[in-house]
């Protein structure tokens, strides 16, 4: 055991981030395994245009949990793999408004069977004695409700009194 794992909850986002980065990894050479050039980052684009086929930056932004400028430089990048494409909403000229190309809809068709392999590995990590998906969904929602900013500076000033 480590530092960083002796640390407890103090180390969580190290953890997550250490998992997450592992996760990552491993996804995109199981993608190359397939013969598929993809980058894990771009997954939550193209998920969400696969499933909902026409989206705004902002929806996609909101959609996918990434700030407004996150979200921008990632759909350049999938812009510029010609995998996702641009047009203006005919009503505000200053909206755009995205969705995959014919490239993008076939990456998708070629991702399918590496997602059913990816969706029965994570389950299966997952799926322990704490259900980590669960544990996961649990603890975002508590940080939407309350951040976790929020929370110390509230026991900061109750401290203070």
């Amino acid at each position: 055991m480590n530092i960083i794992d002796e640390s407890g909850i103090l180390a969580i986002s190290t953890r997550l981030q250490r998992l997450s980065e592992q996760l990552r990894k491993d996804g995109a050479l199981l993608y190359k395994e397939y013969g598929i050039e993809f980058e894990p980052k771009w997954f939550p684009v193209i998920i969400t245009l696969h499933h909902k086929e026409v989206l705004s930056v902002v929806e996609i932004a909101n959609e996918i949990g990434y700030t407004h400028p996150s979200t921008i430089s990632l759909l350049k990048e999938l812009e510029k793999q010609k995998l996702i494409s641009s047009k203006k909403d005919k009503i505000d000229e200053r909206k755009r408004l995205l969705q995959l190309t014919p490239k993008g809809k076939e990456l998708v068709v070629q991702m399918k069977p590496v997602w059913d392999v990816m969706t029965k590995v994570l389950g299966d990590i997952a799926d322990n004695q704490n259900n980590l998906l669960q544990a996961l969904n649990e603890a975002e929602n508590k940080i939407m409700h309350q951040g976790f900013l929020q929370r110390a500076l509230q026991l900061k000033s109750e401290g203070e009194k």
